[in-house]
């Protein structure tokens, strides 16, 4: 793997997102998360998973500067890709705890509302789903996701107002559930999962199942007409305009 360690010990594995400087989630990395959760899913081994990235990010989400040179062939595969991944990631039995050890906006926050607890480092980092200010229309299963931890109305008016949160923000709304220094945070994360992988396995993973029934309906849902609408504003001027513009900061840093 390319893209991804995995340490395991003692029945838990610790995935590390590690690709670049900043985390950015492109075609490989996602397929490797993918291939990863789906082959943890089925080890009887494995008990539970924690998420991590490296210092400063968790990842800051897609990598625009590779999809905006994505052929519409190639974007269409590709957000067919993020979307199978969320919803087997939302539909992950075990338990699985986020350490946000970094900045975590847009795709980075998606996989941390994947998890089941979220752990955020004290300090500077944010976390939110920035998408529409880029030009990006989020899918109702992404909404879904969002709300399922902050509830509709701070979803609603968060995603439209493309509001990312400081750590402190995030604890107030729900969006993390804890915040601690980054020295402590694998910790905190461990002692956390452990505690769920305590409890009797099928009683704690069906429970889970159950309560997330509807969340897990939305993402397995047929994707196929809000995909067609995102993409559409995808290839638009106006949308291609903005990437483009934000690509050229990012390569000037």
């Amino acid at each position: 793997m390319n893209t991804i360690k995995v340490t395991i010990k003692d029945h838990l594995a610790l995935i590390t997102l590690d690709r670049g400087r900043s985390n950015a989630l492109n075609r490989e990395m996602i397929t490797e998360l993918n291939d990863m959760m789906n082959s943890i899913s089925m080890d009887p081994n494995i008990a539970g998973v924690i998420i991590t990235g490296k210092e400063n990010f968790f990842s800051a989400g897609l990598d625009l500067i590779e999809l905006y040179g994505y052929s519409e062939e190639e974007a269409e595969s590709f957000w067919h890709l993020f979307l199978d991944f969320t919803a087997n990631i939302t539909a992950f039995r075990k338990p699985l705890v986020a350490a946000i050890n970094g900045h975590s906006p847009a795709g980075g926050c998606v996989i941390a509302l994947a998890c089941d607890y979220r752990i955020m480092s004290e300090g500077k980092a944010i976390i939110g789903l920035n998408e529409v200010p880029v030009g990006i229309i989020v899918p109702g299963s992404i909404f879904s996701l969002y709300s399922f931890w902050i509830g509709t109305a701070h979803a609603t008016r968060s995603l439209l107002e493309g509001k990312l949160f400081s750590p402190e923000e995030a604890l107030k709304i729900g969006l993390v559930d804890e915040l601690i220094n980054p020295e402590s945070i694998l910790t905190a994360a461990e002692r956390k999962i452990r505690k769920y992988m305590a409890m009797e396995r099928n009683t704690w993973e069906q429970s889970k199942l159950n309560i997330r029934k509807d969340l897990i309906a939305a993402t397995r849902a047929n994707q196929t007409e809000a995909l067609a609408i995102m993409l559409k504003q995808w290839w638009a001027p106006t949308t291609r305009n903005i990437l483009k513009t934000i690509i050229d900061n990012l390569q000037k840093k």
